[in-house]
């Protein structure tokens, strides 16, 4: 009985993962319409959020944490794109397109100065990547969150917007780093064992957490989405814009340092994807619902972009292996003396 449970859930997280490209844009939209129904559960999302990331840790393990640090090249790389490059990126695009609205600018700022998304490990293992710096980078970036995502707020809206800081540490706190803490020391504890019983199974409610939080967040902005005007349209073509700069910052990168194939998967997603989830929840809880919009409309299509960003990856990789074949047959083929019949 049990199995057949289990085996059941598994299977049912497969076809999750294929649907994952449609699953934050219609959590958004059954948020917008059920609105009134939706609101009164906004006190779930934490909680919500917190389980989420909980099972998303239970990946993790000192082991790989240490071997990341010993070599800390490639995630210094990441941290430097995650919270230097795309924060003032947004910044100055948010700033120079929406001048004199501190609130949307905030938003641009919130959208890239949160961690990288916990869900960056299912796209970075289906492709192959590096998912020991994966996981180092999400639990690193998810302890340092209560000083980073806060410090750079501040930096660079503290003179333009009351901000939260000491609320929003909080609340990091509570849903991100405890949580993340448990996870990896439940999978230290166990050897991995916890993972390899409880991770399987309880993977798709991961996903169904997913949707539940960024239904409610959806329905926290729904008056926005209702009554979509063209600053609405000019917030999804800059955040869609700045979000794809991402990714390419990552592959660039990768290129330009020579990376192999498994660390370039891992710095492409990372640099691309955030946990927008987390963003929007700190969003709605510390900030007026304006702040959330950039955050809401990277949910339309973090996914999709990451299923884009994987196809890229996987060509590139047919053209590399193509070149390689072709290099190594023609030095071959023009030294060899012609046959004489």
């Amino acid at each position: 009985m049990l199995t057949n449970i289990r085996n059941g859930l598994i299977k049912s997280n497969v076809v999750l993962e294929k649907i994952m490209p449609l699953l934050t844009p219609t959590a958004i939209v059954v948020g917008v319409l059920n609105e009134s129904r939706l609101l009164p559960f906004t006190w779930l999302v934490p909680w919500i959020f917190a389980f989420m990331t909980l099972i998303g840790s239970l990946k993790s393990n000192l082991k790989d944490l240490l071997g990341v640090l010993l070599k800390p090249q490639k995630l210094m790389v990441l941290m430097i794109i995650l919270h230097i490059v795309m924060p003032l990126i947004g910044w100055l695009v948010a700033s120079a397109v929406f001048p004199g609205d501190p609130y949307t600018v905030t938003g641009f700022v919130l959208l890239f100065a949160i961690p990288t998304g916990v869900v960056s490990v299912v796209w970075v293992s289906i492709y192959g990547g590096n998912i020991a710096l994966t996981l180092a980078l999400i639990l690193i970036d998810t302890l340092l969150s209560p000083i980073v995502v806060p410090g750079t707020l501040y930096l660079l809206m503290g003179a333009s917007l009351e901000i939260q800081l000491g609320e929003m540490m909080k609340g990091l706190l509570w849903m991100v780093v405890i949580p993340s803490v448990v996870g990896m020391l439940l999978n230290q504890w166990t050897k991995g064992k916890v993972n390899t019983v409880c991770g399987p199974p309880f993977s798709p409610f991961v996903k169904v957490g997913l949707f539940m939080v960024v239904s409610i967040n959806g329905a926290s902005i729904a008056r926005y989405l209702k009554h979509p005007d063209s600053k609405l349209a000019i917030i999804i073509g800059v955040t869609f814009l700045t979000v794809v700069l991402g990714y390419v910052i990552g592959a660039l990168v990768s290129r330009r340092f020579r990376f192999s194939y498994e660390d370039s998967v891992a710095v492409q997603f990372n640099s691309g994807m955030r946990n927008l989830s987390a963003g929007a929840v700190l969003a709605v809880k510390y900030f007026p619902p304006a702040v959330a919009l950039p955050v809401i409309s990277g949910m339309l299509f973090q996914q999709i972009l990451a299923a884009m960003s994987g196809l890229f990856l996987r060509s590139r990789t047919k053209h590399t292996l193509t070149e390689g074949a072709i290099t190594q047959v023609t030095p071959a083929s023009q030294s060899e003396p012609p046959i004489s019949s």
